[in-house]
């Protein structure tokens, strides 16, 4: 369904990634098959839709250190972003919710060394990941 030019978003809980980075796109490539249900939509950071979402959201939307989920009414980021997903998933992911009893603050300084070495780990690309026919309608 659009509207004004935009796939709605309505009921879905939308992750928002760093489309250039190697490590987010295989993030979400992990995500997608452990989503049957399809609840989850994606958009780089770096998109109109991505930025239009982080400035609703009240969020800098220059700011690409971060993962960020908007579900529920509310907007995760770093660590408990990253939890919050693994909560909806499909199998046993959503026993790494568990972590959310470690300090948020031990649970971001890791988070933050990954994000700061995620180029030099990971890569960078110069263009965001492509979906197949079949995942499309889940990219914003």
């Amino acid at each position: 369904m659009e509207q004004n030019g935009a796939k709605t978003i309505a009921g879905h809980p939308v992750i928002l990634y760093d489309g250039s980075c190697g490590f987010c796109n295989r993030a979400v490539q992990f995500i997608i098959p452990r989503d049957r249900g399809g609840r989850f939509r994606f958009t780089a950071i770096q998109s109109d839709a991505g930025r239009r979402l982080l400035t609703e959201q009240g969020r800098d939307p220059d700011n690409l250190d971060t993962f960020v989920l908007i579900a529920d009414g509310r907007t995760f980021t770093r660590s408990a972003a990253a939890l919050e997903v693994a909560r909806r998933l499909d199998g046993a992911w959503p026993l790494c919710y568990g972590f959310m009893i470690v300090p948020g603050r031990l649970r971001d300084g890791v988070y933050n060394w990954i994000a700061r070495n995620r180029y030099r780990w990971f890569g960078r690309t110069d263009a965001c990941l492509l979906p197949n026919p079949q995942e499309r309608e889940r990219f914003l």
